[in-house]
């Protein structure tokens, strides 16, 4: 019986010590260390359409590599294309409609599925910050239109003048010499950046942003400000974005599709190009028809297909950026 009183002492005693050791404060870096360690599995990575992309994966990796948010990456990423007055398809130097009325649109998605988006919004420098302003200070998804103009002036954004002189230039000119005929969507012409982002916390989110088809019909409005068309995000899965002839897209609710052929097992570029294929099938006519999906899951991969051959993506990781092609089914004739 003696013998059992001492181990049991010598047990407790063990225990004590073991507790000793490891202070509250201790317990709180252990708690902290394990949850650097749980980050740490996620790489944060951005991706977003076309060339100019290179350059506003830039913008938004600052804040990435600064352990910042997803969402606020995202919205920062795309700013820098819409503030670039050399771009012809985003922003403020954005091509105008057949009327000369430069027309915007854009929306942003976070890890929460929150959104916001803003259609024909003219004369505002920046229409993806209005779009997340819809979604976290009005009860809506969509503003558009002078609803939208009138919403983003209420919030304190600027106006700004559109179209620039020499874009006001080309339009007269397309007027006289074109005699109204659309111009086509292809890789000289497209009419989007869209931005998908990774962050440490292993939360996605996404933006997009457009001036739209150059010298489209007055009041048409593509699939960039649509979610689940030209941008879906479910945090469980991954996100998509789309870029080129939006009515197509919106035809297969592109984005939103790329998304669940993820969750059906898909890998980002396998969805990318399953997504393409359907809308191959639901076209008779593939003539001047460019369609591009970007995917990105949770576990940072990325993929990106289209119709046609031209489509690229900027992509950054662990500080370094790069320009990749794109796959595709098809040579331009």
């Amino acid at each position: 019986m003696q013998d059992l009183k001492r181990r049991t002492f010598f047990k407790l005693g063990l225990a004590g010590a073991a507790l000793s050791i490891f202070k509250p404060s201790k317990a709180a870096e252990l708690i902290e260390e394990s949850a650097n360690i749980k980050r740490m599995a996620f790489r944060p990575t951005v991706v977003s359409t076309w060339e100019h992309g290179i350059a506003a994966n830039e913008g938004a990796w600052k804040i990435l590599s600064a352990n910042g948010k997803a969402l606020d990456a995202v919205e920062a990423g795309v700013r820098v294309t819409e503030s670039d007055l050399t771009n012809r398809s985003v922003g403020a130097g954005g091509r105008p409609d057949a009327e000369g009325h430069v027309t915007l649109d854009a929306c942003i998605m976070d890890e929460e599925s929150r959104c916001g988006a803003v259609a024909y919004l003219e004369g505002i420098g920046h229409p993806i910050s209005v779009a997340r302003a819809v979604m976290e200070k009005t009860p809506h998804v969509m503003l558009v239109g002078e609803g939208a103009r009138d919403f983003a002036l209420d919030q304190g954004f600027e106006k700004v003048k559109t179209p620039l002189k020499e874009v006001k230039k080309d339009w007269k000119e397309w007027k006289k010499e074109k005699k109204q005929e659309q111009s086509r969507i292809n890789n000289e012409n497209h009419d989007t950046i869209g931005m998908l982002a990774l962050d440490q916390f292993g939360n996605l989110s996404g933006a997009c942003t457009t001036s739209g088809w150059a010298y489209k019909m007055p009041g048409r409005v593509g699939d960039s400000p649509i979610i689940g068309a030209g941008l879906f995000v479910d945090n469980e899965i991954g996100a998509a974005c789309a870029t080129g002839m939006g009515e197509a897209i919106i035809r297969i609710a592109g984005s939103h599709t790329v998304v669940e052929l993820m969750r059906q097992g898909h890998s980002p570029q396998i969805a990318c190009e399953l997504a393409v294929d359907r809308i191959i099938k639901k076209h008779k006519d593939l003539t001047n028809l460019q369609v591009g999906f970007v995917a990105l899951n949770k576990s940072g991969d990325y993929g990106a297909y289209s119709v046609y051959k031209g489509f690229n993506v900027a992509v950054n990781r662990d500080e370094v950026g790069k320009l990749e092609d794109a796959g595709y089914v098809k040579e331009w004739e």
